[in-house]
C-alpha cells in the first residue's frame, strides 16, 4: 500500500542502555536475572489466597517540593487498598511518556478489578494494603532491601501472593 506508515521496531535495552549511558552511568543496562527463580508455587488455590500489589509508582504529594525526583529513593511504602488511591505519582519513573499516559491509576494499580476477583470467587480476599517500592537500578540493592522489606509487610497482612504492577 502506498502511502502507508509503519512502525519501526524499537529495541527496548537498546533504547534503555543509551539513556543509561547518557545520564552517566559506566555500566550498560542489563535485564534483571536469577540463576535460581525466587518464587514458589501456590500453597493453596488462588481462590483461597490473599492477594496483593506491588507498584513502582510513589505516593502522590500536592506539593511538588515532597514528589520524589528521578532517581531519589524514597523507600519502600504502603497504601492503603479501599478507597484507592486518586492519584499516585509517576513522572519520576522511565515509561513512554510521548505515547501514553498513568492519569488512570487502575491502569497500572488494578486495585478495582482485584475486588471483582474477590467477589467472583477467583481469588480469596484482597490484601488492606498495596505495597510500593522505589525504582532501583540496583539489582543487589532490590534483593538485600526492598524485597525483604515487601516480604516482611505481606507476612504482617497475611499475603499468600503478591502481584508486581510495575511501570
Amino acid at each position: 500500500m502506498s502511502g502507508t506508515t509503519h512502525r519501526t521496531h524499537v529495541s527496548y535495552i537498546d533504547r534503555t542502555r543509551a539513556y543509561y549511558a547518557a545520564l552517566g552511568y559506566e555500566t550498560p543496562y542489563a535485564y534483571a536475572h536469577h540463576t535460581e527463580v525466587p518464587f514458589a508455587p501456590l500453597i493453596k488455590p488462588l481462590r483461597e489466597s490473599r492477594v496483593a500489589l506491588v507498584t513502582t509508582a510513589s505516593p502522590w504529594h500536592d506539593d511538588p517540593a515532597q514528589r520524589p525526583r528521578p532517581f531519589e529513593r524514597k523507600g519502600v511504602w504502603a497504601g492503603a487498598t479501599s478507597p484507592p488511591p486518586e492519584k499516585l505519582f509517576t513522572d519520576n519513573l522511565a515509561w513512554d511518556k510521548e505515547s501514553t499516559h498513568t492519569r488512570d491509576v487502575e491502569s497500572f494499580l488494578p486495585l478495582k478489578q482485584l475486588a471483582a476477583a474477590v467477589q467472583a470467587g477467583r481469588i480469596g480476599s484482597m490484601s488492606d494494603r498495596f505495597y510500593g517500592v522505589p525504582t532501583e537500578y540496583s539489582q543487589g540493592r532490590t534483593r538485600r532491601e526492598d524485597a525483604p522489606a515487601v516480604l516482611a509487610m505481606c507476612r504482617e497482612d497475611q499475603v499468600d501472593v503478591a502481584l508486581i504492577a510495575a511501570l
